[in-house]
């Protein structure tokens, strides 16, 4: 059977289960789902891990659910700045867009700038000026903004102001991807609006190839959520791969060894999902849940936000 697999995740820091409606939770297993058939759906028809990271993450960036594309992260001065990079494991190409104000789906304009070849990085109103010469959707600020990240906003300045400390879907969120094809080569893919009330130009992981996302044909590929500044300086999906590359570590000690040791001495939220050569995926986090779904190599998909896992059809 030829091998291919998929994992999929929403974010780490999944609010208590009291804290949504039992039709809001739903609403965002359906969307993980959408997203998992979307991408599942390009590698059975024979595409490659990039086309299927990148149509997994563009159904999750349309979800309100989520933080990135509608539904992102406010900054401090109100604004949404949306970071995203896609990576090819065959040939360690890589796009990344970050602080667009304007780009519907920042992933997108990620693979659209990998596959121009003259640069691996854009940011800011360039990348906006980049994303709409390459014919992609542009949208008023406005399309991005929701009613639950205008409170969650409000929620962290008030936090700021009291000096206490917001939950962590109050901070932050992410979405990413992770793929094996029918021909053997991984893809990752990750996007974000980054945390509620953020500085003004920050940029956290999501973006930063290395860190936030990483793939290498014949180890694995990673898209990680959290704080990103740790995932920056642990270079977390490098590390991961190094780990597994030259100690030899299988995919789940090596990730189990940045999410649950190397970073909890910070205290911070983290999460990601990864997949290895053989199509083995993973998806450890350290906060009361994250959003994630997955399919195996069997070819059953399944998501879940907290310890309940739910089988779907793909």
């Amino acid at each position: 059977m030829t091998k291919i697999a998929l994992a999929i995740h929403g974010g780490c820091g999944v609010m208590p289960e009291d804290s949504m409606t039992p039709e809001e939770w739903e609403g965002a297993r359906r969307d993980l789902a959408a997203a998992l058939r979307a991408g599942y759906a390009r590698l059975r028809a024979g595409d490659s891990a990039i086309d299927a990271v990148e149509a997994a993450v563009v159904v999750m960036e349309d979800s309100p659910h989520f933080n990135a594309g509608h539904g992102a992260a406010l900054n401090e001065n109100g604004v949404h700045e949306l970071d995203a990079s896609i990576m090819d494991g065959t040939t360690l190409e890589a796009g990344a867009i970050s602080a667009s104000r304007a780009i519907r789906n920042p992933i997108k304009a990620a693979r659209a700038l990998m596959e121009d070849g003259r640069a691996v990085y854009m940011t800011g109103p360039a990348a906006d000026r980049f994303a709409a010469a390459k014919g992609l959707q542009v949208e008023p600020q406005s399309y991005f903004t929701t009613e639950k990240r205008v409170e969650a906003l409000e929620a962290m300045k008030r936090h700021a102001a009291a000096g206490t400390e917001g939950t962590e879907n109050e901070k932050h969120g992410t979405v990413g991807a992770v793929a094996l094809d029918a021909a053997g080569h991984l893809a990752a893919a990750t996007s974000t609006g980054g945390y509620n009330n953020k500085p003004d130009g920050r940029v956290g992981d999501s973006p930063v190839i290395g860190a936030g996302t990483y793939a290498r044909d014949g180890v694995c590929a990673v898209s990680g959520t959290g704080k990103g500044e740790f995932f920056i300086r642990y270079v977390v999906g490098h590390e991961i791969a190094s780990r597994m590359a030259y100690l030899k570590q299988d995919i789940a000690t090596a990730t189990d060894g940045l999410i649950n040791h190397d970073l909890a001495p910070h205290q911070i939220g983290a999460g990601l999902v990864a997949i290895d050569a053989q199509g083995t995926a993973v998806a450890p986090y350290n906060t009361p849940g994250m959003f994630r779904g997955w399919v195996t190599l069997e070819g059953k998909g399944f998501v879940a936000t907290h310890e309940r896992v739910y089988e779907i059809e793909l």
